[in-house]
């Protein structure tokens, strides 16, 4: 049997008194049907002896005491798929984002989570990792420097900071500056050949905010703040996220919550993948795989998808996709688009020390996968691919995990040898820059 539940009839300002005045639409839960749809598909059902409905029944009948000694906000990744079926259109993922704010003292939240806001806040950069303005134009300069020096026909490639009046401001997440500086190579390229006018940011560059997924609205809101000045203080037109989920939802919904006026349109560069391919200035191929035949799926990132741009941007994603690997090669999982299920990599999971709940959340993405019988999953979020990739490995899956950048400048024959982290041995020297068989997008440029 349950634990038995005492309510507490006492009148007190309850955390659902202060929930109704956050989430005027969608914080009613006397229009809850306890239908039970949002714990039906919520992959951390279960977890802590927790699910959406309980904790939306708890709230309602006041049980804050109850709520509050439960850490199973830290185990809701707020992917918001329960926010989508639900029939009552309650705002369930906004419920626990303020149980996440107003349960927890900032002190007793998750200490990995914590230090990265906290770290973020200290540096101008506003860099979860802490590195400082001048370390990372130190390796932008370093890598880009290298490429120009040792793969011909690239000699003019530009990663420009603090270029005036660009259209783009690109965010970039540290995990590349400070870990892997060789993946922002593709992008760069990607970038030339469409002839994009961008610039990084000499600070405010990093594409994270892990205050926001602290539940701390006045770091979300400083970090937000920073980085938009900075796009608009360079002249920028567009906020262009790199393949990071969290980013482009921290900054959009960031803007809209703490009602910052800018005229930046924020956008996720997998938008202006689809948009260059349709008018020819990207011309990937699909040929390097006629022979292959290796099979393809595609992550849904809740925070670009369900959360953000909708089936629009899935189709967008599909499609190039698709234009990289060849139609016939590339499988969905079941569901997808914005009902997919979310990877177990979103709302500071990573970060929070749940490894274990994080692994069982995790499972039904990887049964996904696997049965697909895709050979990679493409996933153009960082927290999908750090997660999937883990899952992989932990549940030993027969399948890779790479950033959609990595197969679009494989598809242009323009990926070089040391921006090959993501592929298994079957592509590290297929279609290699310079090789007879490989087209060169950079001939009579």
């Amino acid at each position: 049997m349950g634990k038995e539940l005492r309510i507490n009839s006492a009148k007190r300002e309850t955390f659902l008194d202060k929930v109704r005045q956050e989430l005027p639409k969608g914080g009613n839960l006397n229009l809850c049907l306890t239908c039970g749809a949002c714990t039906a598909g919520c992959p951390a059902t279960g977890l802590l002896d927790m699910d959406p409905r309980k904790f939306l029944r708890m709230a309602a009948m006041g049980l804050d005491d109850e709520l509050s000694a439960n850490k199973w906000v830290w185990l809701c990744s707020m992917c918001m798929r329960c926010t989508y079926v639900c029939p009552m259109e309650i705002n369930i993922a906004g419920l626990i984002m303020e149980g996440r704010r107003l349960l927890w003292p900032r002190e007793d939240r998750p200490g990995g989570i914590l230090k990265s806001c906290d770290m973020a806040l200290r540096n101008p950069s506003t860099s979860a990792t802490g590195t400082p303005p001048d370390d990372f134009r130190y390796v932008i300069e370093d890598v880009l420097e290298e490429v120009r020096g040792t793969q011909p026909g690239w000699e003019n490639l530009q990663a420009p900071i603090d270029k005036q009046g660009a259209t783009f401001f690109l965010s970039q997440n540290s995990r590349e500056p400070v870990s892997l500086p060789d993946e922002m190579v593709p992008l760069w390229k990607i970038l030339h050949l469409a002839g994009a006018d961008w610039t990084y940011g000499s600070t405010a560059w990093a594409g994270e905010n892990y205050c926001m997924f602290l539940a701390d609205d006045p770091g979300w809101q400083q970090i937000t703040t920073a980085t938009v000045k900075k796009a608009e203080e360079l002249g920028c037109k567009v906020y262009l996220n790199t393949e990071c989920g969290h980013s482009t939802f921290s900054v959009n919904q960031g803007i809209r919550r703490f009602h910052i006026q800018t005229d930046l349109v924020v956008k996720i560069v997998v938008h202006y993948y689809a948009k260059w391919i349709r008018e020819g200035r990207l011309r990937p191929s699909s040929d390097w795989n006629n022979k292959l035949k290796m099979r393809f799926t595609v992550q849904d990132p809740c925070n670009q998808v369900r959360k953000e741009y909708g089936d629009a941007y899935a189709d967008d994603l599909r499609f190039v996709v698709k234009s990289c690997v060849g139609e016939t090669n590339f499988i969905d999982m079941i569901p997808n688009k914005s009902n997919n299920y979310c990877c177990g990599g979103g709302g500071g999971y990573l970060q929070s020390g749940f490894n274990e709940e994080r692994h069982i959340y995790g499972k039904i993405k990887f049964d996904q996968i696997m049965a697909t019988g895709a050979k990679y999953c493409i996933t153009p979020c960082h927290n999908c691919h750090a997660q999937i990739h883990d899952l992989a490995h932990h549940f030993a899956g027969d399948f890779y995990v790479s950033n959609l950048w990595t197969f679009l400048a494989l598809s242009l024959g323009v990926l070089g040898e040391n921006e090959r982290e993501d592929l298994c041995d079957d592509l590290r020297d297929t279609w290699l820059p310079g090789q007879p068989n490989t087209p060169n997008p950079l001939a009579g440029r």
